[in-house]
């Protein structure tokens, strides 16, 4: 065999050996999250946690540290974390599933890891500057990023998924986002408390639209039920979370931090400002593929909901939300183009990965 095939041999055993690792890491992690009175079990037997712990040191290390990062740890540190951020929500599950949603143990990790995830995040983009911006500055910047953003070029994943994706590869698409269309909203109603005032009252319509009204019928994720429903395919939440890239677990993670954590109150909508202007244009490329291949309305009704509303939001998210919480936080504001930047910056690379692992896949 020659040299490059030995080291080609030889990388490929090195990258298995690893993704093993990290995959008995994260099975005895699930145990640690099932198990009866966590703290106390490891206070006094702190060896269970001592093989996940040098694996997520390891994780961490090749990530967040070796230039670019390594995908295998990425995924493992990004899933650890959702495990436990998914706690905040209510699956309508067995109860016993909640037993260690106040662990500190738990706390402890997901500090950990965020502590390492947003340091290397937000290294990507120039704070520093951003900090600099006075109200007006930051009110203008993000007038001109929702008009860019609205309708912007197509990326080369736009033109693929326009023209080029296959059934198979939509149906692909599908399993991906019902990770987030299974449950849209749901981490926006954590930072609905709270004082009454107007920039309130307009996230809580936007939520109240992203739920029907009250109407389950006319939930969003009713209507991307359908969709998959039409293919077959599961239509229970999380159904498809082996799928997920790292990519898009990150930005879940992502908010779920902004939104626990009311200290990040203006990233969080300033994020949100972003997702909601940009939506329409990602949905109109998922529409246009649908009906190159013919499906049917059930099968993309979905994507035409969401054009028609999320413009709406997207005009109320500016008008409504990110510039008057600029005028009330005129030291802060920056904050609101930092969640606007790094909400697309996020959601750029997540949509790129989706597309690799449709091309990979279908």
């Amino acid at each position: 065999m020659s040299p490059i095939a030995n080291a080609e041999r030889n990388n490929t055993q090195i990258e298995e050996t690893i993704n093993t690792n990290y995959n008995r890491a994260e099975r005895q992690f699930v145990e640690l999250l099932a198990t009866e009175d966590l703290d106390k079990k490891l206070e006094a037997k702190p060896e269970l946690k001592h093989e996940f712990e040098s694996t997520l040191s390891v994780a961490i290390r090749a990530a967040y540290q070796n230039g670019a990062g390594d995908d295998a740890a990425h995924l493992f540190l990004q899933r650890v974390l959702y495990r436990i951020n998914r706690l905040n929500l209510f699956w309508y599950d067995d109860l016993r599933h909640y037993v260690n949603e106040r662990s500190f143990y738990l706390h402890k990790i997901r500090d950990r890891i965020e502590t390492a995830w947003q340091e290397w995040e937000l290294s990507q983009l120039d704070v520093k500057a951003l900090r600099q911006l006075d109200v007006k500055s930051v009110q203008q910047a993000l007038i001109e990023r929702c008009a860019y953003d609205l309708d912007p070029e197509l990326s080369e994943e736009s033109l693929y998924i326009r023209n080029s994706m296959s059934e198979a590869g939509y149906r692909h698409l599908l399993a991906i986002g019902s990770f987030d269309g299974l449950v849209e909203g749901s981490r926006l109603s954590r930072i609905l408390g709270g004082a009454a005032n107007e920039v309130q009252c307009t996230l809580i319509r936007v939520l109240l639209e992203e739920y029907g009204n009250g109407r389950f019928p006319r939930k969003h994720s009713t209507f991307f039920a359908q969709m998959l429903n039409e293919f077959g395919m599961n239509t229970e939440p999380e159904g498809y979370f082996d799928l997920v890239p790292w990519e898009v677990l990150a930005n879940d993670n992502n908010n779920f931090l902004l939104t626990e954590c009311k200290r990040y109150f203006l990233r969080y909508n300033g994020g949100l400002t972003y997702f909601e202007v940009a939506g329409p244009a990602a949905y109109r490329n998922y529409l246009a593929a649908a009906q190159r291949l013919g499906l049917s309305e059930a099968a993309m009704g979905y994507w035409e909901l969401h054009i028609r509303e999320d413009e709406r939001h997207g005009r109320w998210m500016l008008d409504n939300v990110a510039l008057p919480l600029a005028e009330m936080y005129s030291h802060e504001a920056w904050q609101l183009v930092l969640g606007y930047d790094q909400e697309k910056l996020m959601g750029d690379r997540a949509a790129s990965a989706v597309v690799r692992s449709i091309r990979k896949n279908s």
